[in-house]
């Protein structure tokens, strides 16, 4: 935050001033410091203060106000004003998972045959031929061109671009649970930011849809150029919200934001009761247009729970924690018996996980 303080009458002010923001505009323990401000200004001149804000949320900071307190020549006396401010600061949610751009990248290279061969199985739209080599899939040969020939030629291809995806972020009570101290939504919408990067660099068209029990935000129609600052600008403001998601809601949302055929990246959990209660009896409605897949943020401390032993209390805490892990492979495995890919990983690893689970998917031609 910037003020301006400037000084009409013959004698110079001497004043402190105090820039309020919310806590979290600051580092725990600097608020003191940071929106405190003593200031001298001769008369007739101006002096320009500067607050530096450090925020640790995400999300609209709106400032309340600016208290001037002003003192005589003693210091004896003093007067004090507050002046309301129209200042708002956008804290963009944090890109963690730039660092497995390049990796991915590369990956996608590879895929478009920039830095290696294609072969039968790499996507779905015809390329090229080339001279069988011993090793390709005998499936990829093209007979007529052979015959034309006098050696074996075999189809070669390329991954599917210009294709839709469709990014669905659950904002229901499961993504306020908490992991690593942090929200699942968050570690969704990082996930989100390095699919959407790669995507875009692929050639596909992403959109993005959050819903619980009505659209919370919608992202449609932008171009590989716009598309990631208009989906940091949407999920800056996004919380999650304490109610239980609507899924025959979400099911409609999803199928009118993505008409024809798409890849349905759904961010939720694998809880149990919300899947098997919520999702599975909707998903046949979105299976049957698209391909989904379900990408939920794993708790790491459970894994941690289930090593446990030495005393009965750890030992308690391992049982609770495999009967956690095996619910949650249940429900994964259901998911997958009605064709839906499930990336289920920690929030360092859902990131790249994710990103992993669409080449694969692009490389089969499954887009």
């Amino acid at each position: 935050g910037v003020a301006f303080l400037r000084r009409d009458d013959r004698r110079p002010l001497r004043a402190q001033l105090r820039d309020a923001w919310p806590p979290s505009s600051w580092q725990p323990g600097t608020e003191t410091d940071a929106s405190r401000h003593r200031v001298t200004v001769p008369p007739g001149e101006r002096r320009r203060v500067t607050t530096r804000l450090r925020p640790t949320r995400r999300g609209d900071h709106r400032s309340d106000r600016i208290t001037i307190r002003s003192y005589g020549p003693l210091g004896l006396f003093s007067r004090q004003a507050a002046h309301k401010v129209p200042w708002t600061v956008r804290v963009l949610p944090p890109f963690t998972s730039r660092k497995h751009l390049p990796s991915k990248l590369a990956r996608l290279r590879e895929l478009d045959g920039r830095t290696s061969v294609l072969t039968r199985g790499e996507g779905t739209e015809f390329d090229s031929l080339r001279e069988y080599v011993p090793g390709d899939d005998t499936r990829s040969i093209d007979w007529r061109a052979t015959a034309r020939h006098s050696t074996v030629a075999v189809r070669t291809w390329r991954p599917e671009r210009d294709r839709h995806i469709l990014l669905v972020l659950d904002t229901g009570r499961t993504s306020a649970g908490r992991v690593d101290d942090a929200p699942r939504l968050d570690a969704s919408m990082d996930a989100a930011l390095l699919l959407a990067a790669l995507a875009s660099r692929a050639g596909d068209r992403l959109d993005l849809l959050a819903y619980d029990r009505r659209v919370r935000a919608r992202v449609q129609g932008r171009t590989a150029r716009d598309v990631l600052p208009s989906l940091v600008n949407a999920m800056a403001t996004l919380e999650p919200e304490l109610v239980e998601t609507d899924a025959r809601g979400l099911t409609a949302a999803a199928l009118r934001a993505a008409p024809r055929r798409s890849l349905l990246v759904l961010m939720t959990t694998l809880d149990a009761a919300p899947v098997e209660e919520g999702l599975l009896p909707v998903l046949p409605q979105l299976t049957r247009r698209h391909t989904v897949l379900v990408a939920s943020v794993a708790d790491p401390r459970i894994a941690r729970m289930a090593a446990s032993r030495g005393d009965v209390d750890a030992v308690y805490e391992a049982a609770a924690a495999a009967h956690a892990q095996t619910e949650r492979h249940r429900t994964a495995e259901q998911l997958r018996r009605h064709g839906v890919t499930v990336v289920d990983a920690t929030p360092d690893d859902l990131a790249p996980a994710l990103a992993d689970a669409y080449l694969a998917l692009k490389a089969a031609g499954r887009l």
